[in-house]
């Protein structure tokens, strides 16, 4: 890669980096945040201020040792007790204030990455995406929980540092020059021979030394970038693949997975492993030269300031001085070199996150995507055409119609598309146009429900608060569903997915209906793991329940068993591209 190549990346990440910070600046809470961070600049100030005296300091201390004044000695012993009290007092608080700052900046930002994660169903959309072959972000879960705080930590400390750096290079820089004074150097016979006198030589000489460092730091360093990237993603995918083993536990066991599932975790911590042995082999190239070079640096301004010691041109608190200057000066210019692993893991995490942000992005302006909405006292299509998000159309110029007193069962082959269809009249089916209306009044069941962690009522009145509800028609949803043994745990916490059966999870999921009672109902397979007199009496309950509110039912079942609760069927034909639609007075394509 070119140097301009190079160049051009860096200022990529940099806006990248501008375009992720800002919005936290620009914020409601903008004036703590920018309180914070001129206090941690101030006290970042104030250290270099304190450097400086202490420069000072290391003149007067050593020649009070060379000229033997003992006075003087135990004057500054003194002196660098109330400096080093004046440090320690600035150093704390600036880690404080730094550590506070991060911790703000990593709660708001959290917190916005989530908002917008949620908003518009992003977050299913991402996934939709993903399994759909699309180019957007992997784990999610690792951009917002991890991610975000590598890139609040690192850019507080490496943007600071760099002011630091600046600001310690602008105090020392002229200190050093001063001390320096004027070095005659022998000139190459091909410019003619003789000596230059060169101003400021210990300034150039930890110009050219930190430029020297700075060049070799970048080719040493640089495949570090991709190969941190590339971690965070192999231990991100590691992580992912262990929570659905998690997940998926009872299966598992049941099939005798465990040695598949081993293996497929070994070779994904395998990747972990080796790119992760790449990167330190690639560290340890960096610390071999890192070290040499901070080593270097602590003898390097003795042996330029030595001639001129040893000939009586500056006496030893000078060299001290000089030494310290130095040190300032080149630990400043070698900003780079110190930090480029910190470096290298910000780039790669402000990559990560910025094209996580740019995805969440594309899917707010992409929410109106799918069929158009709207809301009736029925359910219809216009001009409905469903895709898969391969491409495959499943569905198309569909007109459908249900009237409330309606119960529609929707029938058809395995992968025929029926819970698509489902998804699109619950409107988060982006795969989709044409238009379609519904009642406000629904509520949709899934084949596999979600129930949060926490108390059983929270877990029925969910994504509602169970407050809205008595004790009586929490008790009275769990006795229609035909969960009796669970009324007596409304106040027990626990996780349900796990310690339901399918069939009683199922039926929790028919007492949330039951509990808030909607006059439509959307159930997708929702009885598919109950025994026969269980799913007839929660269909009876469904029934009766969308009759009496003046509603409609449509489901999504194989058994023939439901059949009797239905008035209409619709047979998706794929193949074909439509519906087939029989009631009890013929059929008609639709």
């Amino acid at each position: 890669m070119s140097l301009k190549q190079k160049l051009q990346n860096a200022a990529h990440v940099t806006r990248q980096a501008i375009g992720l910070a800002r919005p936290y600046f620009v914020s409601e809470e903008k004036g703590k945040a920018w309180g914070l961070l001129i206090a941690i600049i101030a006290l970042n100030l104030g250290t270099v201020y304190m450097l400086v005296q202490l420069n000072e300091w290391n003149r007067v201390f050593y020649d009070a040792l060379e000229n033997k004044q003992a006075d003087v000695f135990w004057q500054q012993l003194w002196k660098f007790c109330w400096l080093a009290a004046i440090y320690i007092v600035i150093a704390v608080y600036k880690f404080y204030l730094t550590q506070l700052l991060q911790l703000n900046w990593r709660s708001w930002l959290t917190r916005c990455m989530l908002s917008r994660w949620l908003a518009a169903k992003a977050f299913y959309r991402l996934e939709l995406a993903r399994f759909g072959g699309g180019n957007v972000p992997d784990n999610p879960d690792q951009r917002i929980q991890e991610d975000l705080n590598l890139f609040t930590t690192y850019t507080v400390l490496l943007s600071m540092g760099l002011l630091n750096a600046l600001v310690t290079f602008v105090s020392f820089v002229g200190i050093l020059w001063g001390l320096s004074g004027v070095m005659e150097v022998a000139a190459p016979q091909v410019l003619g021979g003789g000596t230059w006198q060169v101003s400021g030589f210990m300034v150039w000489m930890a110009v050219l030394y930190c430029l020297v460092g700075t060049a070799i730091t970048f080719l040493v360093g640089a495949p570090q970038v991709l190969l941190n990237n590339r971690q965070q993603q192999f231990e991100a995918n590691f992580r992912h693949y262990m929570i659905r083993v998690r997940e998926h536990a009872e299966a598992i066991a049941l099939d005798s997975g465990e040695r598949v599932e081993g293996e497929r975790l070994n070779l994904r911590f395998s990747d972990v492993l080796g790119n992760y042995l790449a990167l330190i082999r690639k560290q340890k190239s960096l610390i071999w030269f890192t070290t040499f070079f901070g080593q270097a640096a602590v003898v390097f301004p003795f042996i330029i300031a030595a001639p001129r010691f040893f000939s009586g041109a500056i006496q030893l608190g000078q060299l001290m001085q000089i030494s310290s200057a130095f040190g300032q000066v080149s630990d400043s210019l070698s900003w780079i070199v110190n930090n480029y692993q910190d470096i290298a893991a910000w780039r790669a995490t402000t990559q990560r996150l910025a094209g996580f942000d740019e995805s969440l992005k594309l899917q707010s302006e992409h929410a109106r995507d799918g069929a158009e909405l709207t809301m009736g006292n029925h359910v219809e299509t216009a001009s409905l055409e469903v895709d898969l998000p391969q491409g495959e159309v499943i569905l198309a110029n569909a007109a459908l119609r249900v009237q409330p007193g309606d119960h529609v069962l929707i029938s058809g082959p395995s992968g025929s598309g029926k819970s698509t269809l489902m998804r699109v009249f619950a409107g988060i089916w982006p795969f989709a146009k044409g238009c379609v209306e519904r009642p406000q009044d629904a509520m949709f069941i899934p084949q596999r429900p979600y129930f949060p962690e926490g108390t059983l009522r929270d877990a029925l009145a969910y994504p509602e608060p169970a407050s809205q509800y008595s004790d009586a028609q929490f008790l009275a949803a769990l006795n229609n569903a035909r969960l009796p043994k669970l009324q007596t745990r409304l106040d027990e916490s626990n996780v349900w997915n796990a310690v339901l059966s399918g069939g009683e999870q199922q039926r929790l999921a028919i007492a949330r209906v039951l509990l808030k009672r909607p006059a439509w109902v959307f159930a997708d397979e929702a009885t598919s793991a109950m025994d026969n007199p269980t799913e007839a009496h929660v269909y009876r309950q469904l029934v009766q329940l969308v009759d009496e509110k003046h509603g409609g039912l449509v489901s999504i079942a194989h058994r023939d068993s439901v059949h009797a609760f239905h008035n209409r069927r619709w047979t998706l034909e794929p193949e074909r591209q439509r519906i087939e639609a029989t009631s009890i007075g013929g059929c008609a394509a639709l």
